[in-house]
């Protein structure tokens, strides 16, 4: 499943009390609470909030008149426990007892607290929740005798934790998309791939067909419409997927800056274990065991939101990298069909499916951002997440994120890398790949301001996917280019060699010896035409082949030996042998 949507949204109406100490000895501190307006707003400004005694009253519940200590709550905000009576009855007791607000504290999960019209035409005071574990670090931190104030920031429009975003996004989609097609285009210029033993360097890409784009459709919906549904028991199938693909990623990442270390080289020893049989090199090895690591403790500390966000990020562009490199897309016909099939898809799931469920919510919003009511309170992994960054009782509440789906980059990411290997192919200055990236970012930013004017989860694709598609159209149609690059027709066939140019080689005469007579120069030549024949085409070679033959005391004895001199006829044998070797060597 790849999710593919942005999200920033409200679940409920969230704001802050403050806290200190009546003796003024320590700073304030602010706690989440959960509240509902229909009872009574609260002031936007913490300057124009009511700073008032909190008086712990989590002995009782508030459900009676027997509950209210003596003397009532004048000018105070009460702190009762949830549970025994509804929300109505608790706040109008400590109205009518002159609180000036309430607090609720739940040992459960923070819920509005609801009522009906008449009710809440009838309470002037504010009430919210406050967890139970806030209430005792108020009671840890700032003793017995503390005053509150509650107030509810307004939320900003976009917070900056979305230029982030962009980067990572724009970042990964320009970085895959050269690899990929720069790694295409140069297995091409290959006759040969290079084995080196029991590693290849080399993986092989997978070609798209329409018939793959529509299964993997037909999956995405399945494996949604599943989530929706039994999203408590897939959602760790998911979680457990994304470790492995992760980890595969990150070393495919990982693996050409660790080859160019000198160091680590060497192989294990013959085995006949799996895998380890082909005797990995050791530093590739460790390289392994280090992506497995980081897939693991990410696993195990996945829902620390302090810092587990940035190895989830890492993991997921590692993977995305990876998808990018090894999906290849060979026509435009092709990446068109794939992108408007998404298109729909991801249309359909945001925007329709609300009008088909019974709560009223999207189902792609569910399933990505996590069902409300899930028991497992897992959230899916494959998104690219970072914690808002301003100050805000959203991010004081629920530390929310702004997530960008894996295929919001890696759909667009599988255009821009076709684009550079056509690109290359025509040798068009990468013209190609650098609009489709711009356009990538454009229609980003497009969804960014969609989701500020909106207010709720929105589906990139709809944006995303015209910018992409009707600027490689544009571009290819300026250029002249559109058949060719509808069709690919430019990669079916290949590069173009450079044409050989063969330099003439002049076969040098042997140097005489002064210090030997030439008889025996020429025994020499004669007793050893071979020796002959590679002294003339290549010096070196001779000269260790003579070294030798001259500790070969046999050999030497029948040299000196045989004193005739080559006849004219041997000589322009030997030459002629050694010109056909050098047209050998040449073609």
């Amino acid at each position: 499943l790849v999710v593919k949507f942005l999200c920033f949204q409200v679940y409920c109406e969230y704001g802050m009390v403050h806290v200190l100490s009546e003796k003024g000895s320590s700073k304030g501190k602010d706690y989440c609470i959960l509240f509902n307006s229909q009872w009574a707003h609260l002031p936007h400004d913490l300057g124009k909030a009511s700073l008032l005694q909190l008086q712990d009253q989590t002995a009782s519940v508030l459900c009676s008149s027997s509950d209210v200590p003596d003397g009532g709550f004048n000018n105070q905000i009460p702190m009762v426990m949830r549970g025994n009576c509804t929300f109505y009855e608790k706040v109008r007791l400590a109205q009518i007892n002159g609180a000036r607000g309430l607090l609720i504290v739940s040992r459960e999960r923070l819920v509005p607290p609801g009522g009906n019209r008449s009710q809440y035409e009838e309470i002037d005071i504010p009430v919210a929740l406050l967890s139970y574990t806030d209430m005792l670090d108020i009671g840890k931190s700032f003793g017995s005798s503390v005053k509150g104030a509650m107030y509810a920031p307004n939320e900003p429009v976009l917070d900056y934790n979305m230029v982030i975003i962009f980067v990572m996004a724009v970042g990964t989609v320009a970085i895959g998309g050269y690899w990929a097609g720069s790694r295409d285009v140069k297995k091409r210029y290959m006759k040969h791939k290079r084995d080196d033993g029991a590693e290849k360097h080399d993986d092989e890409t997978v070609d798209v067909t329409p018939i793959m784009i529509c299964v993997f459709v037909v999956m995405c919906c399945s494996m949604l419409v599943l989530l929706y549904f039994f999203y408590d028991h897939l959602v760790y199938v998911i979680i457990g997927i994304f470790c492995l693909a992760a980890s595969i990623g990150l070393y495919s990442c990982l693996s050409p800056f660790v080859r160019r270390f000198p160091l680590g080289k060497c192989r294990i020893p013959d085995n006949n274990l799996p895998y380890f049989h082909k005797r990995p090199q050791v530093r590739m090895l460790l390289l392994a065991v280090f992506c497995i690591s980081v897939s693991i403790v990410w696993g195990i500390f996945r829902n620390e939101d302090q810092w587990a966000w940035v190895l989830q990020d890492a993991l997921g562009i590692a993977f995305c990298l990876y998808m990018l490199k090894t999906i290849r897309l060979p026509t435009f016909k092709g990446c068109t069909l794939l992108l408007l099939v998404l298109f729909v898809y991801d249309v359909f799931f945001v925007f329709i499916t609300p009008f088909l469920t019974k709560t009223g919510e999207s189902i792609m919003v569910e399933v990505a951002a996590g069902p409300s009511d899930s028991a497992t309170h897992e959230k899916l992994p494959m998104v690219l997440k970072v914690p808002r960054l301003n100050s805000s009782p959203l991010a004081l509440c629920d530390r929310p994120f702004s997530l960008l789906g894996f295929g919001d980059i890696l759909v667009p990411g599988l255009l821009v890398a076709y684009c550079h290997r056509f690109d290359i192919q025509v040798q068009s200055s990468r013209v190609y790949f650098v609009a489709c990236t711009i356009a990538y970012g454009i229609g980003l930013l497009v969804t960014f301001v969609a989701l500020a004017l909106m207010q709720m989860g929105q589906p990139a694709l709809l944006y995303l996917v015209p910018c992409t598609l009707l600027t490689s159209f544009a571009v290819a149609l300026w250029r002249r280019e559109l058949a060719m690059f509808w069709t690919g027709s430019g990669f079916a066939k290949d590069l173009p060699q450079p044409p050989v140019v063969i330099a003439p080689v002049n076969c040098p005469e042997l140097p005489k010896d002064s210090s030997v007579p030439a008889s025996q120069q020429d025994t020499e030549q004669m007793t050893n035409p071979t020796l002959h024949m590679k002294e003339l085409c290549d010096p070196t070679s001779a000269e260790e082949e003579l070294a030798d033959t001259s500790t070969k005391t046999d050999q030497s004895e029948i040299s000196v030996a045989q004193s005739e001199e080559p006849t004219a006829q041997n000589k322009d044998n030997l030459e002629s042998k050694c010109l056909n070797a050098d047209q050998s060597q040449l073609e």
